[in-house]
């Protein structure tokens, strides 16, 4: 990884993370960084080579839920940046929270990251866990304490939320904070060997009281929680706040940009807060990492709260955290939708520090941008009508040939069969047509896409009147291909199956789980937003050939869109990615 510098899709746009990198890598600031090969404190390497990564960036989820669509743009830029620039993007996971982390989610998180197309190494060797360094962020914290930088507090968290003060009121100092180091050191010992219960005691930084940035009045560093972590068991009851681990974990990693999201920008001064007196106590190397904040990603008919979410999993709004409405990676993977999409749309949202909100009609695009290039061309009839060409043989079938993809002809091209009884979609006969229809109606001429020109000869209802038959006539020598074939001119094309050799299958039209930009805007309550046409389930008639598509095989559905097949242990059937043009487009920008 260090060594690819191949230039990652749209990587000529510059912003301001770029132009603080470009900035760096001029002056050297990182250049004599040096690396023992492994994460680890001054020790570990000061006496190793220089870092072969000229950046070092991190992608550090918790292992509490599934990755979202606003992930995926945190990932393509982490792991984006240090590709561009021969760097390495470690993968983190940032499990300092036992009571909501899973295995579960670090298996999800770990497939997703892959399933977009990067990885952490060869061998995985740069995929860590904040739990690694638990001994160490102790370490850090007695050195602190030590060096009268912390103090162990007894007020109850009643008495710390009162004495933090306000936005217009300076906070008070804990009479707790003059506490003697030894003292300090010898309370913070018994919380770490389970002598207090939950809640009696926390370590906190000793800094100002007074500050006008609230996150520097003495933030906590460690409280007790006696909670089994995933990975550590019950080895520790006492586990760092994210806040302090967040900085010692980038810098035992030699992360050079930690770049997140603009919810951290007050926390900053706390990140260098604890970072420059570690290293003035000699535990970490210098040049200390920078954390660079970005704007998150925000997408209107869309929530992405993990709360919210949760919401609607538990309660059956949606089939499961990979129902391919939920903007989940899992999701949206089942949706069809592809890791080469989502990065052109990481490429062209870009990055910057304002708040905005993205339409989801600009991933969708992108998701047709690219699924055109890659998707094969097929039939599906979605609402079937039978047509009954009447002057063809009964018994007879014969096949049609039709291009796998119009601009590849290198792809060649399929076997359609065409016979006697076909299938055609409901909204290409009219009976009494308006102005400027050129389908199929009493008298009417049309191509049958790569088959034969027919003309319609009238129709059958049922006793409602409602039509269950069109009848027509073909001309032999008009099929498409042929000699000749081109004598025929018609107004209108309409696509088909053959009846016989249809494969009947189950389609789920899927679209937008939320009606209206903001959910919850109006009422408060984002379930009185949810689309009630968000999934429509039929019975679709299919060309033959999609019988052998197997799980993630992605296809276009002339005239329909793009579709891709679902499988699991409920069945098989066929999915809708997004229709071939943005269907809420005047909705969206009316909103």
């Amino acid at each position: 990884m260090p060594n690819d510098t191949k230039t990652p899709e749209g990587a000529h746009i510059t912003n301001f993370i770029k132009q603080r990198i470009d900035a760096d890598l001029e002056s050297g600031k990182y250049a004599q960084r040096r690396w023992g090969g492994r994460p680890g404190k001054l020790d570990a390497h000061k006496d190793a080579p220089l870092d072969p990564a000229r950046i070092r960036t991190r992608f550090p989820p918790e292992p509490n839920g599934y990755l979202h669509i606003g992930h995926a743009k945190s990932i393509c830029l982490n792991f984006g940046l240090a590709k561009e620039y021969g760097g390495i993007c470690h993968m983190r996971f940032d499990d300092t929270n036992p009571e909501k982390e899973e295995q579960e989610y670090v298996d999800s998180i770990i497939g997703a990251v892959k399933w977009l197309g990067f990885d952490f190494g060869s061998n995985d060797e740069y995929l860590y866990f904040a739990s690694d360094y638990f001994d160490l962020m102790y370490e850090f914290a007695e050195c602190l304490i030590e060096h009268g930088d912390a103090y162990v507090d007894s007020q109850s968290p009643e008495e710390m939320q009162r004495n933090r003060g306000s936005f217009q009121e300076p906070g008070k100092d804990s009479p707790f904070r003059n506490r003697a180091p030894a003292e300090n050191l010898a309370l913070f010992r018994e919380m770490r060997d389970g002598r207090h219960p939950d809640g009696a005691h926390v370590l906190r930084a000793k800094i100002d009281m007074a500050s006008p940035n609230i996150n520097l009045r003495d933030p906590a560093i460690y409280r007790i929680k006696r909670a089994t972590h995933h990975r550590t068991g019950d080895k520790w009851c006492i586990y760092p706040m994210y806040t302090y681990a967040h900085p010692v974990e980038d810098a035992l990693e030699n992360i050079t940009h930690s770049i997140c999201t603009l919810e951290f920008e007050d926390q900053r001064p706390f990140y260098d807060w604890v970072l420059e007196r570690l290293a003035q106590h000699g535990m970490l190397q210098r040049p200390l990492p920078q954390q660079i904040e970005f704007s998150r990603l925000n997408m209107t008919y869309t929530v992405m709260s993990k709360r919210f979410l949760l919401k609607l999993v538990q309660e059956k709004y949606v089939d499961g955290w990979d129902d391919p409405r939920m903007p989940t990676l899992v999701g949206a993977r089942r949706r069809g939708f592809t890791p080469e999409g989502f990065r052109m749309f990481a490429d062209r949202i870009g990055v910057s520090k304002a708040d905005n909100s993205i339409d989801p009609s600009v991933l969708e695009d992108c998701m047709r941008e690219h699924l055109n290039e890659v998707a094969p061309r097929r039939i599906a009839v979605l609402d079937p009508l039978k047509l009954l060409v009447t002057n063809y043989p009964e018994g007879k079938s014969e096949e049609c040939l039709a291009p796998n993809h119009p601009q590849k002809p290198d792809w060649g091209k399929r076997s359609m069969p065409f016979s006697r009884e076909l299938w055609i979609e409901r909204e290409d006969f009219n009976e009494e047509p308006p102005k400027g229809y050129f389908r199929l109606f009493p008298g009417n001429t049309v191509r049958l896409k790569y088959g034969f020109v027919v003309k319609c000869t009238g129709c059958t209802k049922d006793a409602h009147g409602k039509v269950i038959e069109v009848m027509c006539e073909y001309f032999p020598d008009s099929k498409s291909g042929t000699p000749g074939s081109d004598h025929y001119k018609t107004k209108g094309v309409i696509h088909w199956v053959s009846a016989a050799q249809a494969y009947e299958a189950e389609v789920r039209l899927y679209d937008r789980l939320f009606k209206a930009p903001v959910p919850g805007k109006a009422t408060g309550n984002m379930l009185d937003d949810l689309n009630p046409d968000s999934l429509k389930v039929i019975r679709a008639c299919l060309e033959p050939s999609l019988k052998e598509a197997k799980a993630e095989d992605r296809f276009q559905f002339e005239r329909h869109g793009y579709f891709v097949v679902d499988e699991s242990a409920a069945g098989k059937w066929i999915t809708r990615t997004v229709t071939l043009r943005d269907s809420w487009g005047g909705q969206s920008s009316r909103s």
